[in-house]
């Protein structure tokens, strides 16, 4: 299970000057996503283990993390809002706040499209392994690798991050023509078409997450530069 007190600290606005009330706020408020964000990865993970290893003892677990996410969506969400309406942020408060309450959407998406790899896992058990699950894994170690670099780019705001996972997104996306091409291709296939159909969905929702990864980066490169790219 992840640990909630030992999360990286986010940069704080202004913090050079002395803590305002608001910037202390939003600094809890960003270490809360932070430990939302490595359950995140965390599910993300033992997704591929039941996808690609067949570890059903994994989904007891991503379930019970979901519940969690979930808690801390609610959570963050309603915290930003009273923040906001208690408080008079200025510009750049209330640009951390806004980008906190869209990107923590879009990391409660990765969780839910996590537990839904791992369904299909749990579905593919009953046939042989696909032949193109290695290459399915292959994308998904890619993605992961941009949600990682979402979350790092948050725990030191980068004007940059949203360009550099725009790259990695675009390879995500080449892996998953590439991929889809071939399984919308195959012909006579022997035995049931379901694996075929999963392995579909499972790229899709790869594909997705992708994307939530990069909309990740580009809310931190708004928040430091004030430019939604």
């Amino acid at each position: 299970m992840v640990a909630t007190n030992s999360s990286p600290q986010t940069s704080a606005p202004n913090s050079s000057a002395p803590s305002s009330a608001i910037e202390r706020k939003i600094r809890r408020l960003g270490q809360d996503v932070l430990r939302m964000g490595a359950m995140v990865e965390t599910s993300f993970r033992y997704s591929q283990d039941v996808l690609f290893r067949r570890e059903l003892s994994a989904v007891t677990a991503i379930a019970e993390l979901e519940k969690q996410i979930d808690e801390y969506y609610r959570q963050i969400e309603a915290d930003c809002v009273l923040t906001m309406t208690l408080n008079a942020p200025v510009a750049e408060d209330c640009r951390w706040l806004s980008a906190l309450m869209q990107l923590i959407r879009d990391l409660e998406r990765i969780g839910d499209y996590a537990e839904d790899l791992a369904e299909i896992g749990v579905r593919l058990f009953a046939y042989p392994v696909p032949e193109l699950l290695p290459e399915i894994e292959s994308m998904a170690r890619d993605t992961q690798m941009m949600l990682a670099m979402s979350l790092s780019a948050l725990v030191t705001p980068n004007p940059d991050a949203g360009e550099q996972l725009k790259a990695q997104d675009n390879s995500v996306d080449d892996a998953y023509d590439e991929l889809y091409g071939k399984l919308a291709g195959q012909q006579n296939v022997p035995g049931a078409v379901e694996p075929t159909v999963l392995m579909v969905l499972a790229i899709r929702h790869l594909e997705r997450m992708a994307d939530h990864a990069t909309n990740i980066a580009q809310r931190t490169s708004y928040i430091v530069t004030g430019q939604r790219g």
